[in-house]
């Protein structure tokens, strides 16, 4: 009778481990995209205040990155607890090490967003011509839909939405290429400075980059979701090559 209750009083102390530590999961969870929604938010204020050359909103945004800093400190270092102290596997490990791989990627698209900002300042006061702006105002819708859609992925644990990401990608590179060229054109013609031109080709690509960041983001969640990265597939051509050349 007592091997009985001892077994019973440790399946109910396992139970308890266990339901602790998917509280704390969806915990960690609420707080990435907590975090992603905050980003979200700041990609159409920041074309906002570069467009309008508001230099209060930009400051409010550069500002703001603090916040952005601390909370993904904070849920990166209940990520390194759960792995310390409840020693996930499988499905459970690949969430936790997501969770930390999303952080980062959420957290830098955060910094590059400061990185408009900053670029706004220095070019505070140039005139932009209509195409310049209205390219500007088209990148930075087209990389707010796939940042969200990339945390849409992660939200659904959808490997095909997350999956389809780099192809949304495509529109992004070809609107950034049309960007780069009408900043050269509009410098050739006298419409900007060096200066202005520099500042727009830099912002540019912080654009550009978030929108890579957001595939990325697709295909961490792939990996949370069926455990294939990127990496598997040259990994298994590797193999396939030295397995050719060792049976050669």
């Amino acid at each position: 009778m007592e091997e009985v209750w001892t077994v019973k009083v440790g399946d109910q102390h396992m139970d308890e481990a266990r339901r602790h530590f998917h509280e704390e999961l969806a915990a960690v969870r609420a707080e990435i995209v907590r975090l992603a929604g905050m980003v979200t938010e700041e990609i159409p204020r920041a074309t906002e205040a570069l467009l309008d050359g508001d230099l209060q909103a930009a400051e409010d945004i550069i500002v703001g990155d603090d916040v952005l800093d601390a909370l993904s400190l904070d849920i990166e270092d209940r990520c390194y607890q759960l792995l310390a102290l409840q020693q996930p596997v499988a499905g459970d490990l690949r969430t936790i090490v997501t969770s930390i791989r999303l952080v980062a990627e959420i957290e830098r698209s955060g910094d590059l967003v400061t990185n408009i900002m900053k670029g706004a300042r220095r070019m505070y006061g140039s005139e932009l011509d209509p195409r310049v702006r209205g390219l500007i105002s088209r990148l930075g819708e087209h990389v707010q839909k796939i940042f969200r859609l990339a945390m849409d992925s992660y939200i659904d644990g959808n490997a095909g939405l997350a999956s389809a990401l780099d192809d949304m990608d495509d529109t992004v590179d070809e609107l950034h290429a049309d960007y780069i060229q009408a900043i050269f054109e509009s410098h050739s013609t006298g419409t900007i400075d060096l200066q202005t031109a520099v500042q727009l080709a830099l912002i540019g690509r912080y654009y550009e980059r978030i929108a890579d960041h957001a595939v990325n983001i697709g295909e961490r969640v792939r990996y949370m979701v069926t455990g294939w990265l990127p990496e598997h597939t040259g990994a298994a051509r590797l193999a396939a090559a030295e397995d050719g050349e060792a049976g050669g």
